[in-house]
């Protein structure tokens, strides 16, 4: 069968509310649970699922290895801090999307000190999440704790 061809020997998947994978590789404050993704669905080139930030908190510095990642803010006020010692920041709220690079590291973090940051993200071919080296939170610019 070649790529094109229609597929008739398997059928979607649907993972229901509370039954998502909740042993995706986190950074530090931000959260990351598996809607779609080859732990527990048939996808084997696809990861899509959920990040929250608790109120005034942020990933630890962080890439995504070999995966292209987009998100989308569902709701609060996002900050990705990126480039030589993380000074270089994209704001975001909710409806804005954003495409983050194979490679590149970052600090994702809520800007918000009383409200929940939350998002969808996809990465292609999966969740690959590499920690780097923590920063002190004064080489964020504007960035403050809860």
């Amino acid at each position: 069968m070649t790529e094109h061809e229609l597929r008739w020997d398997s059928a979607p998947q649907v993972t229901r509310s509370g039954e998502e994978d909740t042993q995706t590789m986190s950074s530090g404050g931000c959260v990351r649970v598996s809607g779609v993704g080859p732990q527990h669905t048939g996808a084997t080139k696809i990861w899509f699922g959920q990040v929250s930030n608790d109120p005034g908190y942020r990933s630890l510095p962080h890439h995504h290895g070999e995966a292209e990642t987009g998100g989308y803010v569902l709701r609060g006020t996002a900050r990705i801090y990126f480039g030589e010692g993380y000074r270089e920041y994209l704001d975001m709220t909710a409806g804005d999307w954003v495409f983050v690079p194979p490679f590149m590291p970052h600090v994702e973090a809520n800007m918000s000190v009383t409200d929940e940051l939350v998002w969808l993200t996809t990465r292609t071919p999966d969740n690959i999440v590499v920690n780097l080296d923590d920063v002190d939170d004064s080489t964020l610019e504007g960035f403050r704790r809860a």
